[in-house]
């Protein structure tokens, strides 16, 4: 028994008596001996326990091999923001920090009012009627919201060319396991094209998932999508970033059925690519497909405003064949953190973020844009703050080398190009040094 296990040996003994064998070995007697020896071998080559502070510096050793960077101009679906420090503040506190799934959940109100919080500010972000509590991230909400449209004599998902490359792969696994079909709808100009859609929706189609701002930062038309995926009787599910929605108009308002995407600028850190948030909203037409967990407003026997799980007849609640998801839980902490994030910033705050964010990745893109090699791939198309300059692979390689040795993280390689981004974090002094630095590899 190790040093750090509460039970003493005596205690330990007294267990395996109750149990009716001799040994903790004799608990695993129904595992072939061929395992049981090499697992055994594996753990005489572990190296021997440490005190906590050689612990703590063999980590500070290995957190010195991170690199990082004093510029971010990458982006593809994870974003650098500021975040205040009063978000991180009220996300720590021990009574959210160490709290898990409510299975009891009318008598953990203080987590149901703060997932209720959540739900309230998405709607108003997406435009739609009715939000659950979150699912893991924006790839799974892509392969959740595919799910909940699909319908017995409609079971094919189209996925624009713009989608995330993530949520493709994650919307091609959740189809196989489904036994559905999905296609992919080309795009043209760094936009979806029109007329492939149109030959692309029958009567089989069930959605299409468009991504807007999309994966090479272009604004779709999402009306004029919308007009064509609903005279085929489709759904339209539109993937938005959080924060271009406080700029441009909510899918809700543009004539989505569905909005999903990854919550992570809302507050939430960068870390290594997780954890982050998927959030999904709905048209009140489509609430009871909607997955994962839903808190409610209700009253008590006395009359007292208190929340609840509402709609459970999905997930755990029911028998797992007739679910129409396996999410069950939720990134409570991660929504907590989106929600103190939205309420810290405000309305005006969170506006000013979005319209830096514009204005940032504009001034980058008119400056790159008259560097030879690094022209805009879609000058005619509209974008937020990402955006694609048609750079050829060799260029690609040295510009983002020569950056890098001046800690900075250039933008993403990508087929024909390189994708950039640029946050209210980069300042102009930081715009102007990478351009100097992409001059001078040209020069």
């Amino acid at each position: 028994m190790g040093n750090f296990l509460p039970s003493t040996d005596a205690q330990c003994k007294e267990m395996l008596n109750v149990i009716g064998v001799s040994s903790v070995g004799e608990l695993y007697a129904d595992i072939p001996r061929a395992m049981r020896e090499k697992a055994a071998e594996a753990v005489n080559e572990l190296p021997k326990g440490v005190s906590e502070f050689e612990a703590l510096d063999a980590m500070r050793a290995l957190a010195k091999k991170n690199r990082v960077f004093d510029a971010i101009f990458r982006g593809a679906g994870a974003y650098w923001h500021h975040i205040p420090a009063v978000v991180s503040r009220v996300a720590a506190k021990e009574a959210f920090v160490t709290a898990y799934t409510p299975y009891q959940p009318e008598i953990s109100q203080g987590i149901l009012q703060t997932i209720f919080e959540y739900q309230t500010i998405l709607c108003e972000l997406t435009g739609m009627d009715a939000g659950n509590a979150s699912v893991y991230d924006g790839a799974t909400a892509a392969a959740e919201a595919a799910a909940m449209c699909r319908e017995r004599n409609r079971t094919l998902t189209l996925l624009a060319g713009g989608l995330n490359p993530e949520s493709i792969e994650t919307v091609r696994t959740y189809s196989f396991g489904a036994d559905a079909e999905y296609a992919i709808v080309p795009n043209k100009e760094g936009r979806l094209d029109l007329d492939a859609l149109k030959t692309a929706l029958n009567t089989g189609v069930a959605s299409l998932i468009l991504q807007s701002p999309n994966y090479f930062g272009v604004v779709e038309d999402i009306p004029a999508i919308a007009e064509l995926v609903h005279a085929a009787g489709a759904k339209l599910v539109v993937s938005m970033n959080p924060t271009a929605m406080v700029l441009l108009r909510s899918p809700g308002e543009c004539g989505a059925d569905v909005a999903i995407g990854d919550g992570q600028p809302l507050g939430i850190p960068l870390s290594y690519g997780g954890p982050y948030l998927g959030f999904m909203a709905c048209k009140k037409e489509m609430i009871r497909k909607l997955p994962g967990r839903i808190v409610g407003q209700t009253a008590d026997a006395a009359g007292r405003r208190c929340f609840v799980l509402t709609l459970q007849a999905r997930e755990q609640h029911i028998r797992r064949e007739k679910a129409s998801s396996n999410i069950c839980s939720n990134q409570a902490l991660c929504a907590l953190t989106a929600a103190a994030y939205c309420s810290a910033m405000g309305p005006q705050g969170m506006g000013e973020v979005a319209r830096a964010c514009y204005d940032n990745a504009h001034y980058l893109a008119a400056k790159l844009g008259k560097i030879k090699g690094f022209e805009l791939a879609y000058p005619g198309a509209p974008f937020f703050h990402e955006f694609v300059t048609g750079t050829p692979a060799d260029l690609t390689e040295r510009a983002l080398k020569a950056l890098g040795e001046k800690n900075i993280l250039g933008g993403l390689p990508v087929e024909g190009g390189i994708l950039w981004c640029a946050t209210e974090r980069n300042t102009s002094a930081q715009i102007d040094a990478l351009v100097e630095t992409v001059k001078a590899v040209i020069a």
